[in-house]
């Protein structure tokens, strides 16, 4: 017989049977995620180290195939065609001295870090310098869509640039590299065209274009080579050492300023683009509750964040004094403070919209006459048809009574007379017409019965028509 001692111990038996499951699967899913999101198994940091110092310098061949892939690029953007500047991304050796930008300082070089500011600035260079020439061409200076959105940078530009460069230097780290991935990621970070874009804003004399493509090709590049930076500490890649132990730790120093510069700098422009991004889309959120609300004809809107406004551009229904009033209220409630609401519009415009909408209602007033017209002569059209028909049987019910009379007196040699009239005859409920022939017959001739009823069997075939009568 069992106790209650021993029902509270199987109890507790089975609790900590239930806890050791527990503890068990949570143990396993942390190991399968340990495993899956694991960046430092297959990592080869000599090897990662080796490649990113390798495509730092632009000598020799690197020189030329950045210049061909500028040139590639510009013509690209010239065109706007996407698939010529991805081409010319994929040849494109422009990662090497950031990719050394965010090593250096990740292990402490400061020489390398001296060699990829040089080359970083080399091909800088290079890559205006070439753009430049080629933009300087009046025949290839028209302002493109491609080259009119690479002129200001944007949130998600640094978000692509960052992810670009985290994925970047993961792949370079494998073992076995990932080409594709590489290639990939030089494609999505983008950072050709803005390097061709400002070399066009330098040959086109458009300082605007020149300073918002250089500005996206520096936030990009300082993404990256934060990124490298980060991958780098968190795989603990070795860091330089110095037998001079204060040149080491004035190295260390140095090499910490700069990075805490970089990453401040990052963080304040990725602030500030996320502010200016966050401010169009509440003033297009504005600007489309204010067309709602007031229905108003807006045709262009300009909105300038640096200025703190707001300008549309209104045809038709015109805002008046009292409801700018209001709406310039409402602008802290879409989070645009400080802001000011310009309208252009033109007191005349009512009135030429009064006219527009004249000339719409006189338009559609003579689409539905030509319509009406065209459905009578389609009536008159179908009538003409029908009587015609009518006159074709009219005409096949009529008799050639001359020429029959002819072929019947060559027929019929004995014939001295023949005679035709039409008949109208009624049941009262229908009318029918009959051809009604008199035949006399020469005096000779003695069978005229037989003779009427040959004829008179001619006639209906000739004529094929059975009610014919013969007298």
């Amino acid at each position: 017989m069992t106790t209650k001692n021993d029902n509270d111990q199987d109890l507790e038996n089975k609790k900590k049977e239930v806890q050791e499951e527990f503890k068990g699967f949570f143990t396993a899913i942390k190991t399968f995620l340990s495993d899956l999101l694991n960046i430092r198994e297959e990592t080869d940091k000599e090897l990662t180290i080796t490649k990113i110092k390798a495509g730092i310098a632009v000598k020799s061949h690197n020189a030329w195939v950045l210049i061909f892939s500028i040139f590639i690029a510009s013509i690209g953007l010239n065109v706007s065609s996407t698939a010529v500047v991805i081409g010319a991304m994929l040849v494109s050796p422009l990662m090497g001295p950031i990719l050394g930008l965010g090593l250096s300082i990740g292990i402490n070089d400061i020489d390398t870090l001296r060699r990829s500011l040089i080359n970083l600035g080399v091909m800088v260079g290079l890559s205006i310098t070439t753009s430049f020439l080629f933009f300087s061409i009046p025949l290839f200076q028209d302002a493109t869509p491609e080259i009119i959105a690479r002129t200001a940078p944007d949130v998600r530009d640094v978000l692509i640039a960052l992810a670009g460069g985290l994925a970047l230097i993961i792949a370079l780290s494998r073992r076995t590299e990932m080409t594709n991935t590489i290639a990939g990621i030089a494609i999505a970070t983008a950072l050709m065209p803005p390097l061709c874009t400002a070399g066009y804003g330098l040959a086109t004399w458009n300082f605007k274009y020149f300073g918002g493509a250089m500005f996206l090709f520096l936030i990009n590049a300082i993404f990256i080579a934060l990124a490298t930076f980060a991958v780098v500490k968190f795989l603990r890649f070795p860091v330089v050492k110095y037998i001079n132990q204060a040149k080491r730790k004035r190295i260390a120093q140095l090499v910490a300023f700069v990075a805490t510069i970089i990453i401040g700098f990052s963080i304040f422009q990725f602030y500030l683009l996320f502010q200016q991004n966050q401010y169009k889309l509440n003033a297009e959120h504005f600007i489309s509750e204010l067309q709602e609300k007031t229905g108003a004809g807006i045709i262009n809107t300009t909105v300038d964040y640096d200025k703190k406004s707001i300008k549309i551009v209104v045809l038709g229904t015109n805002i008046d004094e009292t409801q700018k009033k209001i709406w310039s209220n409402k602008m802290d409630e879409f989070n645009i403070p400080k802001t000011s609401l310009i309208i252009q519009q033109d007191d005349k415009t009512s009135l030429l919209q009064d006219e527009i909408n004249t000339i719409k209602n006189s338009y559609v007033k003579n689409q539905n006459l030509i319509a009406s017209k065209d459905e009578i002569i389609l009536q008159k059209e179908a009538l003409i048809i029908e009587k015609d028909h009518e006159l074709q049987q009219l005409y096949k019910k009529q008799i050639p009574f001359l020429q029959l009379s002819q072929e019947a007196r060559i027929i019929y040699t004995g014939i001295d007379k023949l005679n035709y009239a039409s008949k109208l005859e009624t049941n009262f409920s229908s009318i029918d017409t009959i051809a009604v022939f008199e035949v006399k017959w020469n005096d000779s001739i003695k069978n005229t019965k037989q003779l009427n009823s040959k004829f008179k069997n001619w006639l209906q075939t000739r004529l094929n028509n059975t009610t014919i009568e013969l007298k």
